[in-house]
């Protein structure tokens, strides 16, 4: 099992209004973030997977490919990744380009994590329905997936966007086109993913008996419909390391008021005082001492998981060092030859 980062960027380390104390999900400042991505690659993380939000009104780095394309320059061997990019905002051509550059310039390091988008505010702030976000993603999904993998010239004509005579240039390094990785919750949407041989990204506030089911269904499917090459699974988990028991509740109910304010308990279907009542019950939190993070990862991986996302939102480079020299060993004996001093 791979370890690698989840969250963004903000350009200051200032906190969204309505959150309470400490910084935010993503409230690095940007020179900071991008340190810490430097380290984490030097670390033995193998992904960093970055969200996009819009209107925050708190810094928030929304252009995930713009920062991402940056850190292409500044990486070697660390794949830079979205979490994703909500295709119904996006026009599709110009968004095709920019993936391809990305991927060249990475040396096909990208992942395309998509999604539907689910924040009314965002919705709202582009003028458009969200009632019209299922069909705008699959009319746009189904255009990248052609355009990228296509060096012929080709015509679209949808519902939403028409283009004639259109070649997508530069060619992405990854043929036939960077992996897609989608955002999944429900069963349909799990089962989709595993149909298309696509990834699969999991949230970060189920517990882990859910999170297993969802693993299951989604292998269970690619057997079903004979898929030859499996897509990875990758599980978000809140991720801080303390040292008290103390320390531990106090930070799982902060992680679940930010949560609840950034509406991710949305994907938990239960939101509001009792979502985060079940957070901080649930074994969903990868919050504690080094020890404690071992077992729960342990029963992800014997589950399934290939690839666990961390969302530190401290954004601490103490701890990103103390999970790389303490925990990721576990799993993967090579990282304990990586100088985490």
């Amino acid at each position: 099992m791979k370890f690698g980062l989840f969250g963004g960027a903000r350009v200051s380390g200032a906190v969204v209004a309505g959150t309470t104390g400490g910084m935010s999900g993503d409230s690095l400042g940007l020179a900071a973030y991008i340190d810490y991505v430097l380290l984490a690659e030097e670390l033995g993380f193998s992904n960093v997977f970055m969200v996009e939000h819009h209107f925050t009104g708190g810094g928030q780095v929304s252009s995930s490919l713009g920062l991402l394309t940056y850190l292409a320059a500044r990486t070697s061997r660390i794949r830079l990744g979205t979490a994703v990019i909500v295709l119904p905002w996006h026009n599709p051509a110009l968004l095709a380009e920019s993936v391809a550059t990305l991927d060249l310039l990475s040396g096909g390091r990208f992942d395309f994590g998509v999604g539907k988008g689910y924040k009314p505010q965002e919705f709202e702030g582009f003028s458009m329905n969200p009632a019209e976000a299922p069909e705008r993603f699959e009319e746009t999904l189904s255009f990248l997936r052609k355009a990228l993998s296509s060096s012929d010239r080709f015509s679209h004509e949808g519902k939403f966007w028409t283009f004639r005579d259109v070649v997508i240039e530069p060619r992405p390094v990854q043929m036939p086109h960077p992996p897609i990785w989608l955002a999944a919750n429900s069963d349909a949407s799990i089962r989709r993913a595993a149909r298309e041989g696509c990834s699969m990204l999991l949230d970060q506030v189920s517990p882990i008996d859910q999170i297993l089911e969802r693993i299951a269904i989604y292998r269970d499917e690619q057997r079903r419909a004979g898929v030859e090459l499996p897509g990875q699974i990758g599980v978000t988990r809140g991720m801080h390391i303390v040292d008290t028991e103390v320390a531990r509740r106090e930070m799982i109910e902060h992680y679940a008021l930010l949560l609840d304010k950034g509406r991710v308990f949305k994907f938990s279907g239960v939101e509001g005082a009792e979502g985060r009542r079940r957070y901080v019950e649930s074994d969903a939190p990868l919050i504690g001492s080094p020890d404690q993070l071992i077992l729960p990862l342990r029963r992800l991986a014997d589950g399934g998981a290939d690839l666990i996302l961390l969302a530190d939102m401290s954004g601490s480079t103490t701890g990103l060092r103390s999970f790389a020299r303490e925990v990721m060993p576990a799993f993967n004996p090579r990282t304990a030859l990586v100088d985490v001093a």
